[in-house]
């Protein structure tokens, strides 16, 4: 199965939700007037793209049609696309560690039970399948099994990975992985980390402490912050990236569980509300399916 089939059937759910929305509404109206598009925002909302992004893509649809005079269906269908991809535009964007072959730090977060370590090890995955160095560093020393679940991660990817024992400084574990990926001359290294929200000041701390050995020790290397969130959960996933926000500053979002869930709006939720591009979508089990986020294959995945 090729990449966008694989896309168009991860995206099964929320395609039936959306599009299948889209062709209940087109049926039940023979005119597009306010009717229709209240029908066509309560679609929207119910997808989770979220009250205040629905609100803004009706108004632009709106728009859209009457300065180009759109009165059939097919046009109608095309200016929503083409309003949906307008507020992907910040998502549109290549994740340049893939294509300038430079050296990167991942410091990945998210709370616990989104697929955080299954992200990491898909991530290592295709970095080793680029030809590129990986090293994994267990700096989630909280949860218990979470240094187990990367080892096992590390041997499936065959890539070295720096742990110590559970309970022990999250800080020290990142600092002996960046001499790691110093003198093993790695291209790679991604930090996993506690996601711990009900403790936000304890996580604040471990989070600036390793901040603070990324400059020292790597102050020229690129720094990514990757934010793992959970699409099955919807408008609960707006709430952890304010949550986050509130005390880092994440440069881009990994959506997982986007094959289990009907309402992957909360991608177009996450865009029009945030200045963060979403980088990869989890449409399935398998490394390949952590895919690199792209908004016009998702748009067609959705709608055609």
């Amino acid at each position: 199965m090729g990449f966008f089939d694989r896309l168009r059937q991860g995206l099964e759910k929320t395609r039936n939700n959306i599009a299948g929305g889209l062709d209940a509404v087109f049926g039940d109206y023979s005119e597009v007037d306010e009717d229709f598009f209240d029908d066509l925002e309560e679609v929207l909302i119910m997808a989770d793209v979220g009250v205040n992004a629905s609100d803004k893509i009706i108004s632009e649809m709106k728009e859209r049609i009457r300065t180009e005079r759109i009165k059939d269906r097919d046009g109608v269908k095309k200016a929503l696309i083409a309003t949906l991809s307008d507020q992907l535009k910040n998502s549109d964007d290549t994740f340049d560690i893939d294509i300038n072959n430079e050296k990167a730090v991942i410091l990945v977060i998210g709370v616990n039970g989104v697929g955080k370590t299954t992200s990491i090890g898909k991530l290592a995955m295709n970095f080793k399948s680029q030809g590129k160095k990986v090293i994994l560093a267990a700096a989630d020393t909280f949860r218990a099994a979470a240094r187990e679940q990367l080892e096992i991660w590390a041997e499936r990817v065959d890539c070295d990975i720096i742990a110590h024992e559970e309970g022990a400084d999250p800080a020290a574990v990142v600092y002996d992985a960046v001499d790691a990926f110093n003198g093993r001359k790695a291209d790679i290294l991604i930090c996993d980390t506690a996601g711990r929200l009900h403790n936000k000041k304890n996580l604040m701390e471990e989070l600036a402490k390793i901040n603070r050995i990324f400059d020292k020790k790597l102050p020229d290397v690129k720094k990514e912050v990757l934010l793992v969130l959970d699409a099955t959960t919807g408008q609960n996933a707006i709430s952890q990236v304010r949550e986050f926000k509130s005390f880092c500053e994440p440069t881009g979002i990994i959506l997982t569980k986007m094959d289990g869930s009907a309402k992957g709006g909360i991608v177009i939720a996450i865009s029009s509300e945030f200045d963060i591009p979403v980088r990869y979508i989890g449409i399935g089990e398998k490394a390949e399916d952590l895919q690199k986020f792209d908004p016009e294959e998702f748009l067609k995945a959705i709608f055609y």
